[in-house]
């Protein structure tokens, strides 16, 4: 074996410390002045010891701007009922999308890619057991494990998938990496085990694709 098994990163190793948050009385304009400084589209709302009650993005803020010049229709009544109700909204509690989607520290970057997908949203309050904030991740963060080496990739595959489905060596397969691809090299006499060596080796941290470049066994 070359070296220590791999552990996967979580969100607690990639997120940042520095956080920006407000409170629930925070003012409108206190809230896009913060923004602006910052350079941080949405803002976590926080209460008591540090707990996260909700979340003020740009775009809570936006409908008292978009609908300046006059009032929404009656189709926009009817189908933007929760970003209507914002227009008169003056402090972080009124503007705010409560509950807060947020992640745990401890939570994979599989699974906070996940919920930022299904969310649509770009940044995640990170919180701790006690439901407290302790940073933030972004999109940004979730894309450093794919600054891995090559020669950690190639490592980690040839342990966890080389050694497990094709053991023992001289023609078997073997592995090389560039730019986070992995192509699996040399000879794999059973055919069956290449759609299980693809999705093993795609689970890996830092995979960017997988493929085959083998010898047809003699």
């Amino acid at each position: 074996m070359d070296g220590a098994p791999h552990v996967p990163h979580t969100v607690g190793d990639v997120m940042s410390q520095t956080v920006v948050s407000i409170g629930r009385d925070a003012p409108f304009k206190q809230i896009v002045v913060t923004m602006e400084q910052w350079k941080v589209s949405a803002l976590p709302v926080l209460e008591g010891e540090g707990r996260v009650v909700g979340v003020v993005s740009e775009a809570d803020l936006l409908p008292k701007e978009e609908f300046r010049d006059g009032g929404p229709s009656r189709v926009e009544q009817f189908r933007r009922p929760e970003e209507l109700a914002r227009v008169g909204a003056v402090t972080a509690g009124e503007l705010m999308t409560s509950p807060a989607v947020c992640v745990h520290a401890r939570a994979t970057l599989a699974e906070a890619a996940r919920i930022m997908a299904r969310r649509r949203v770009k940044r995640l309050p990170v919180t701790d057991a006690d439901g407290l904030l302790v940073g933030v991740v972004s999109r940004g963060d979730l894309l450093k494990v794919f600054l891995r080496p090559d020669e950690d990739i190639a490592r980690q595959v040839r342990q966890e998938v080389v050694e497990l489905l094709f053991p023992g060596g001289g023609r078997g397969a073997g592995v090389r990496v560039a730019d986070g691809v992995v192509t699996f090299t040399g000879e794999i006499r059973d055919t069956t085990l290449v759609p299980v060596a693809a999705r093993m080796a795609r689970s890996v941290e830092g995979v960017v694709d997988v493929g085959f470049d083998l010898e047809r066994p003699e």
